[in-house]
């Protein structure tokens, strides 16, 4: 059996950058001295008159994206998600969100994966934040396809993108001739009678992984990957409620406001059904390697498919 190939979604990021930056030229990217970190030192490399450091000055890199793209620029804003949507959220808000402006956020590091670093930098409430901003796109990809497929549509998107980025390497997915990425529409990755699992991020791998042991135990389980949290592809959501009338929703990320929220609500108006959410409970994270953290939270393929299956007795 062929070795599973892993990348980081962070990586896929700076090359998604690069290989856009070469057909487009108002393309730019602003960096608060992380670029290698954020891997958009790859796009400072290729194209340093288009890469501006702006230094440790989160909201003002945020302002001065907002100033270009009123200039015919189509800026990537690039930092940590805890600097991204938390340090700059008044000035995403009121400087990109208010006006509409066409910047995209490239926001790496996020969730608990971000390992030893800890609480701190751990930003499970990106989502949350981002998605409560009007207008604001919100797109977290699953796998270094995806999340070169989301940087290209976020740029040919005329509008604010917030895209969400790891720092842990995950398993490539995606990887087939048939895969199309569009904004605003989930994916179904694997049929299924009994429940449905409804993953983002770096949880759709292992829900899938998740699935495999639960066919074992004589639970079918649907997965359908959400890249977009926003705009939610309701129809599918409501479809999987109507199929399998049990949901299930992965997230590294607060289950306050994430994804889960994002699904609840839905359901909750359209298609009522008993849903049940996975991820960060109302807790900070901790320091410690990425895997064993989304071990301890129940986040990893064991976790997930323990949660179903104790729920689905």
């Amino acid at each position: 059996m062929s070795e599973v190939k892993c990348v980081a979604t962070r990586d896929s990021y700076g090359n998604a950058l690069v290989e856009l930056g070469k057909e487009h030229e108002d393309l730019v990217v602003l960096d608060a001295d992380l670029a290698a970190a954020t891997k958009t030192g790859v796009f400072q490399k290729a194209f340093p008159e288009r890469h501006i450091d702006c230094g440790i000055a989160e909201a003002n890199m945020t302002n001065v994206a907002a100033g270009m793209s009123t200039c015919g620029y189509v800026p990537f804003v690039s930092t940590f998600a805890m600097f991204a949507a938390g340090r700059s959220f008044e000035q995403v808000r009121n400087s990109i969100g208010y006006p509409h402006l066409n910047v995209k956020i490239g926001a790496t590091h996020a969730g608990i994966s971000v390992g030893e670093d800890g609480a701190s930098h751990q930003c499970n409430e990106d989502i949350a934040l981002m998605r409560a901003i009007p207008g604001m796109v919100v797109i977290n990809p699953s796998d270094d396809v995806e999340a070169r497929a989301a940087v290209k549509a976020a740029y040919e998107y005329v509008g604010p993108v917030y895209l969400r980025f790891g720092r842990l390497a995950v398993p490539v997915i995606n990887d087939r001739p048939d895969y199309a990425f569009e904004i605003g529409k989930g994916v179904e990755l694997r049929d299924g009678s009994d429940c449905t699992i409804i993953a983002t991020g770096l949880c759709v791998s292992e829900a899938l992984s998740a699935a495999e042991s639960l066919a074992a135990e004589g639970i079918s389980a649907q997965v359908i990957n959400i890249h977009t949290i926003k705009p939610l592809d309701e129809e599918l959501v409501i479809a999987a409620a109507k199929k399998t009338g049990r949901i299930f929703t992965v997230e590294e990320h607060s289950v306050i406001g994430g994804l889960g929220a994002a699904v609840a609500e839905v359901l909750s108006e359209k298609c009522p059904t008993k849903l049940t959410r996975i991820g960060v409970k109302d807790t900070f994270g901790e320091s410690g390697p990425a895997k064993e953290l989304l071990h301890k939270y129940e986040l990893d393929a064991e976790g997930i498919a323990k949660r179903v299956a104790a729920e689905m007795k």
